[in-house]
C-alpha cells in the first residue's frame, strides 16, 4: 500500500465499499438489462446490476494503465450495448466522480475520465482477490482481532468492521473478529494505512473447544445469506462454461483470432455483468477448507463458473471494449 494513512482512512474504505461492494449487493431492486444492440449468437443473460457498477468493472478491466482514460462517449456506448441510456450514464460518471473515484480529464480537447490516484491500490488490491484462483488453506491457527473505539469516535467502530468484513473476518463477539492466521499480515497492512491500527490488538490463536467447528463458523460468518447469493449466481450462469466452449472451443487465442465483431460484442455483453456479480465474493467469502463450511456450499462452484468464463470471454470482451474505444476517440478526431 502506498496511500497517505489518512486519505486511505477517510476515501479507501468507502471506496472499497462502491467499488467492490462490501457488503454484498441485493441482486434484487436494481436496474435490470433494458435490451441489447442487435442480434446475439445464444442468449446473454440479464442480471440486474447498476450503472455505477457497470462502469467501475468497465475502468477496473480497461482504463488503468497511463494514457487510459476513456472518453464519455466510449462509456456512453459501452453501455449502451448493455442496454442503458445515455443520460443514466453521464448522471452515474458524474456521481463516481464526486465519491472520488473517477477524476475528468481533457486530452486533446476531448473530455475523458479516469481512475484517481487516490484508489489506484484499492483497485490493485482487488485484482488479487478476484481474478486469482484462491484455494483454501489449511487452518492450524487463527488471528484474532479485538478492538475498542470510543463512543464519541464511532464512525471509526464502522471502519474497523467494514475493514475487517472486507478482508474475509468474522464476528466472534462485539469487537471480536477471525480470520485464518494467514490474513494477519494483509490486516495489519489495511488497518495500518488505515489509519485503524491503533484501536485493534491482533492475535494468533488455537481453537481449543473440544467440538466441531462447522457449527461455529456458521455463527462467525454469515454463511446462509452468502450461499444464498451464491445460488442465486448459479441460477444465472450455471452451464456458462459449456456455453461458451461449445462456442469459441477451449483456446483463448485461437477464439479471439477467429472471432466475429458479433462474437467480441456477446462476449462483452455477457463477460461485464458476471464479473461485476462475482467480484463482490471474494471480499465476503471466508474460504476456508470444505469440512468447515455446509455440506451444499456453492463457494467452489461460483469460482469455477467465473474462472471458466473469464479465460474464455474476457479477451473478447476487452477486444470490443478497445474496438468501441478507438471508433469514439476517431469519431472525434475526424
Amino acid at each position: 500500500m502506498t496511500l497517505r494513512p489518512m486519505l486511505k482512512l477517510n476515501m479507501g474504505l468507502k471506496v472499497i465499499c462502491v467499488i467492490y461492494g462490501a457488503p454484498m449487493m441485493n441482486m434484487t431492486g436494481a436496474s435490470p438489462w433494458r435490451g441489447n444492440e442487435g442480434p446475439s449468437m445464444f442468449a446473454v443473460p440479464a442480471p440486474p446490476v447498476r450503472h455505477q457498477q457497470l462502469l467501475v468493472t468497465i475502468f477496473g478491466l480497461y482504463g488503468r494503465n497511463a494514457g487510459d482514460a476513456l472518453p464519455v462517449s466510449a462509456l456512453v456506448s459501452m453501455l449502451g450495448t448493455l442496454g442503458y441510456d445515455a443520460p443514466g450514464v453521464r448522471s452515474s460518471v458524474s456521481r463516481l466522480k464526486a465519491k472520488g473515484v473517477l477524476k475528468s480529464v481533457r486530452e486533446g480537447g476531448i473530455a475523458k475520465y479516469k481512475i484517481a490516484e487516490s484508489v489506484s491500490d484499492v483497485f490493485r488490491e482487488g485484482d488479487r482477490r478476484i481474478f486469482a484462483p484462491e484455494q483454501p488453506a489449511p487452518v492450524d491457527t487463527w488471528v484474532l482481532a479485538v478492538f475498542s473505539v470510543p463512543e464519541s469516535m464511532r464512525n471509526r467502530r464502522h471502519q474497523l468492521r467494514s475493514a475487517l468484513s472486507s478482508l474475509g473476518f468474522g464476528s466472534v463477539a462485539s469487537g471480536v473478529w477471525i480470520a485464518p492466521a494467514h490474513k494477519l499480515e494483509q490486516a495489519r497492512e489495511r488497518l495500518t494505512a488505515g489509519g485503524l491500527i491503533e484501536f485493534v490488538d491482533l492475535f494468533r490463536s488455537d481453537y481449543v473447544f473440544d467440538g466441531p467447528m462447522r457449527p461455529k463458523i456458521s455463527e462467525w460468518w454469515d454463511l446462509k445469506e452468502l450461499d444464498e447469493q451464491f445460488t442465486e449466481f448459479l441460477e444465472i450462469y450455471r452451464g456458462a462454461e459449456q456455453q461458451w466452449v461449445d462456442l469459441v472451443g477451449t483456446d483463448p487465442a485461437a477464439a479471439l483470432a477467429d472471432s466475429t465483431a458479433e462474437v467480441r460484442r456477446d462476449a462483452f455483453r455477457y463477460y461485464i455483468p458476471m464479473l461485476t456479480l462475482w467480484r463482490k465474493f471474494p471480499y465476503r467469502d471466508p474460504n476456508l477448507p470444505a469440512d468447515y463450511l455446509p455440506p451444499e456450499w456453492h463457494g467452489p462452484e461460483v469460482r469455477r463458473t467465473f474462472q471458466a468464463v473469464h479465460r474464455l470471454a474476457a479477451p473478447l470482451a476487452a477486444a470490443h471494449a478497445q474496438e468501441v474505444i478507438s471508433e469514439a476517440l476517431d469519431a472525434v478526431l475526424t
